[in-house]
């Protein structure tokens, strides 16, 4: 019993998303008293009509450490949510689900019917007995309740998008991927060169004429509304924030400048076609930037920063490259010595 408490008392300590993952599944095959063959954590990705299931973790009975999808994964290469119906069952009931036949699968659901995140999926030899299950359940509510801590002191409190004290260690770790064996004990991490990553900021047109001609309640519904627009325009693994007023930023994947500026031109579009109540039409300036071997967070937001001043400064309403801007000649490029500068 003191080595589960102990446990839980490790697991309710993590402040990082990955590790509080791998912690509970490893907690569920130390201390659960039926043996599992397998332990899968999924997480539900995408959007109605066309989800996913994505693996956050999986630990096979004769593995040491848990693996999991990578981070920038290929949503089309995720299993679809109906392909695997007893999943589906539950995600959409809530609870859990005990499926038939041999090896038994056992489903826990996060969270309540209508609201369900991701799924805990146990496999074994014979169906879980009630002092399992209970055990399952309780550990399922410790997890969930540091998940809440983590989303209240990561998440902006209006948009519910992440926030800005979140961005350096989120910047490190998505612009880094797993090696080959895709195991995150000792991971052996390396940068993506290339231009494959790209930090976007973006900026809403004439904000403050909405708050002073509207009232900050309504600028406060512009806001979220916006927020909503971003999830629907990029994918699931985009790292999407609110930096504080009108200010948002994106970290994205992308193979091209083309493939990016088109990603972000199609959501300034969207924004500008969006009946807003009240207001009626609003526009957004965008600035990006491709990342760098060794980049880091300060010097990229700066670049992408510079460029959605420019676009503000001609015309409003438009995204604007960095990277294009200095070899046209309209910006000078950051020297290396400035790129090391803090901008919180």
């Amino acid at each position: 019993m003191s080595d589960l408490v102990h446990g839980i008392a490790e697991l309710s300590s993590l402040r990082d998303r990955e590790a509080l993952d791998f912690a509970l599944v490893l907690l569920l095959r130390q201390h659960c008293p039926m043996a599992f063959d397998s332990v899968r954590l999924l997480r539900l990705v995408g959007e109605a009509g066309d989800q996913r299931w994505q693996t956050c973790a999986n630990l096979v009975h004769d593995e040491a450490q848990p693996t999991r999808d990578r981070v920038w994964v290929d949503f089309n290469t995720l299993p679809r949510v109906e392909d695997y119906p007893d999943r589906q069952l539950c995600a959409f009931s809530g609870g859990m689900l005990r499926s038939k036949g041999t090896p038994a699968f056992t489903l826990f659901a996060l969270g309540p019917a209508g609201k369900v995140d991701g799924l805990l999926e146990i496999q074994s030899e014979q169906s879980l007995d009630g002092a399992t299950e209970g055990m399952v359940t309780g550990l399922l509510r410790i997890y969930r309740n540091v998940q809440g801590l983590l989303d209240y002191g990561e998440k902006d409190s209006l948009t519910e998008l992440l926030n800005r004290k979140t961005f350096d260690g989120a910047f490190i770790k998505a612009t880094f991927h797993d090696s080959e064996s895709r195991q995150l004990a000792l991971p052996e991490r390396r940068m993506v060169h290339g231009g494959s990553y790209w930090l976007a900021v973006i900026d809403i047109d004439h904000f403050k004429r909405v708050n002073d001609s509207f009232g900050h309640l309504i600028g406060d519904e512009v806001l979220v509304l916006i927020a909503r627009l971003m999830r629907a325009s990029f994918r699931f693994n985009d790292q999407l924030y609110r930096f504080g007023g009108e200010e948002f930023v994106i970290l994205m994947r992308c193979a091209t400048t083309e493939d990016a500026a088109g990603v972000l031109e199609r959501f300034r579009t969207r924004v500008q076609e969006h009946a807003f109540p009240q207001i009626g039409h609003i526009t957004v300036s965008v600035g990006f930037a491709s990342l760098t071997a060794d980049d880091t967070p300060g010097a990229a937001f700066d670049r992408a920063d510079k460029a959605v001043y420019y676009a503000k400064g001609h015309g409003r309403n438009q995204v604007c490259s960095y990277q294009a801007l200095v070899a046209a000649g309209e910006l000078i490029e950051a020297q290396e010595d400035s790129q090391e500068a803090d901008f919180f």
